[in-house]
């Protein structure tokens, strides 16, 4: 009985070896920009193949990269109230025709193929009125003046 217990636990502990591995180079894997795709004042669509996969990774990633965003690329793109709305998607197999139902299509790109399947993993949105605001699928969070960041609770 008790080699049988050996096995299990070191089975178990090679698991979560396996899983910890996995997670650190989810977690780790450089976040690239395959293209942006503006729409409309103040509206920008960035397209990426790889995102941290938590939210505080996702804010993180944000926050440190926001000025090389900014300079590189001229995104965040304001609207003439100083407001903006990026959402980052998942680049996934590229771009495709519309032929499906729910497929994001960018108007500033010659048809047929200039659709992505929508896989959003993060959005940031500023307004004066809310501030900066970062959308994931758990939530959404809030930037606050002082610099902390507050997950806005269910209303």
């Amino acid at each position: 009985m008790r080699e049988k217990n050996k096995k299990t636990i070191v089975l178990l502990f090679l698991a979560g070896c396996v899983l910890l591995s996995y997670w650190l180079w989810l977690s780790l894997r450089p976040v690239e920009i395959i293209a942006i795709h503006h729409r409309s004042s103040g509206f920008s669509d960035v397209l990426v193949t790889s995102f941290p996969p938590t939210d505080k990774g996702k804010i993180n990633w944000w926050l440190k990269n926001k000025d090389i965003l900014n300079d590189k690329y001229g995104i965040p793109k304001p609207d003439g109230n100083g407001h903006f709305y990026m959402t980052f998607w998942l680049f996934g197999e590229g771009y495709k025709e519309l032929g499906k139902y729910d497929r994001l299509c960018f108007e500033d790109m010659k048809p047929p193929v200039n659709c992505i399947e929508k896989d959003r993993v993060f959005s940031i949105s500023f307004s004066k009125k809310r501030g900066t605001i970062f959308t994931v699928n758990d939530g959404e969070y809030r930037l606050r003046t002082d610099g902390k960041i507050i997950k806005r609770k269910d209303e």
